[in-house]
């Protein structure tokens, strides 16, 4: 999913720098025997039912320390919590995303946890590092792979390859793949004498403006490079990437694989609702889409790793991290708590449940074996693509300002009103200009 957006006035940060200055941590740890109450928030309505076993557990093993847990809707979670950071008055521990990070860390809102970087995912670890600390407890991963609809196929005649490869000039065997389940209402392909693009039924890929599950994929596995160094400067302009771009727009307007922008580009497209609802065969996403596609899909689900570009294949690994509140008025029962929570009890039981892959190496066998028997999904293509090239989010200072901007951007560069280098140009002028 996209991250959500959330602008911090010049005022409100110094504010909060101020505010955290001038009251250290706020409070004790209260006196001995006491029992203190430590707020935990999270934004996933599904994954607390799992962080209420989680927090029983601990509750157990730690009597003098409750934990309230308290759900926010995503789209109100990073608001309230710079609210809260501002006020004083954030949680004692809370989800952080790699975009958010720098916002918060750069203004002291976060406390350093210890953390043995060499147990959990790389790039997890790397996305919550700052001046050579750890900022967050390495909570999950998520990372895009590309779910099929495996009746379309069939039906096409069509056996999806060991490996989808491509390259900018359109060679390879994933755009050959996506023209044959590409149809028009006469069943013609692209390439057919007579093919018609203004009657397509059914599209072999879903390429659109989605920089975590599409073109920011393309940039990385063309040798592409999205950010100079970590909290530096954008420089997805370079030939490689704009490269790429052109490829993930030619995919649309030229080799007519996939839906128009008009039907796909957000905040209103329909992409999603699209492989739902059948009209897609290939539609790249994060595994934690799977709770909301695979139940409700008419047709049987399979998983494959993201097609490999000429620098192989590299694909987006989007972790969560625990983050413990620079004041909150309990560091050592919070600390306590995230370092609890960085363990193999509480992330083998999200995994065995089938809310997430742990951040913690070792264990992602639990969250297959989960959808094999609930769904009869095999997702291990996510955990073969975890274990090769990933990258995280840009993690860099004002990417949650100018992503609307970027979103629109892109938005016409997949309508062809701007050139792939022409919308590549202005959104690294226009992002580098919010980078402190």
């Amino acid at each position: 999913m996209l991250t959500p957006r959330i602008r911090w006035a010049a005022s409100v940060a110094g504010a909060a720098v101020l505010t955290l200055t001038a009251c250290g941590s706020g409070g004790s740890d209260g006196a001995p025997g006491e029992k203190v109450t430590l707020t935990y928030r999270l934004w996933d309505e599904q994954q607390k039912a799992g962080y209420e076993k989680v927090m029983a557990a601990f509750e157990k093993a730690n009597p003098s320390i409750d934990v309230k847990i308290e759900l926010l809707p995503y789209d109100q979670y990073w608001t309230k919590l710079t609210a809260d950071a501002v006020a004083g008055t954030a949680p004692d521990v809370f989800w952080m995303s790699p975009t958010q990070f720098p916002e918060y860390v750069t203004k002291g809102v976060l406390s350093p946890v210890p953390v043995d970087a060499t147990k959990y995912h790389k790039t997890v670890t790397e996305a919550f590092t700052y001046q050579g600390k750890q900022y967050g407890m390495p909570k999950d991963w998520g990372v895009v792979g590309l779910l099929y609809n495996k009746d379309l196929f069939k039906k096409a005649g069509v056996e999806m390859p060991d490996t989808l490869t491509w390259k900018p000039d359109g060679s390879g065997t994933f755009l050959e793949t996506a023209r044959k389940l590409t149809a028009d209402a006469a069943g013609k392909h692209p390439g057919d004498p007579g093919f018609d693009p203004a009657t397509i039924k059914t599209y072999g890929f879903l390429s659109w403006n989605h920089y975590q599950t599409q073109w920011m994929n393309f940039v990385s596995s063309n040798g592409g490079k999205l950010l100079d160094q970590p909290f530096g400067k954008y420089t997805f302009n370079d030939d490689a990437s704009v490269q790429a771009l052109q490829f993930a727009v030619d995919l649309v307007n030229k080799h007519h694989v996939s839906p128009p922008a008009t039907r796909t580009n957000p905040p209103t497209g329909k992409a999603t609702d699209m492989f739902k609802a059948g009209e897609v065969a290939m539609f790249p996403a994060n595994n934690a889409l799977l709770p909301f596609v695979v139940p409700d899909a008419a047709f049987e689900v399979g998983v494959a790793p993201m097609p490999e570009g000429p620098a192989g294949r590299a694909v987006n690994l989007n972790g969560l991290a625990e983050a413990v509140y620079a004041k909150s008025k309990h560091p050592e029962q919070a600390q306590k708590l995230a370092a609890y929570l960085g363990t193999e009890e509480p992330q083998k039981l999200m995994a065995d449940e089938g809310y997430v892959f742990p951040a913690l190496n070792g264990l992602t066998q639990g969250y297959v074996d989960h959808w094999a028997k609930t769904a009869k999904l095999d997702v291990s293509a996510f955990v073969k693509e975890a274990e090769g090239t990933t990258f995280p989010m840009p993690v860099t200072t004002g990417f949650t300002g100018f992503e609307p901007k970027l979103n629109q951007i892109f938005n016409e560069m997949y309508l062809g009103r701007l050139t792939p280098k022409q919308a590549a140009d202005q959104a690294v002028t226009e992002g580098n200009a919010t980078v402190k």
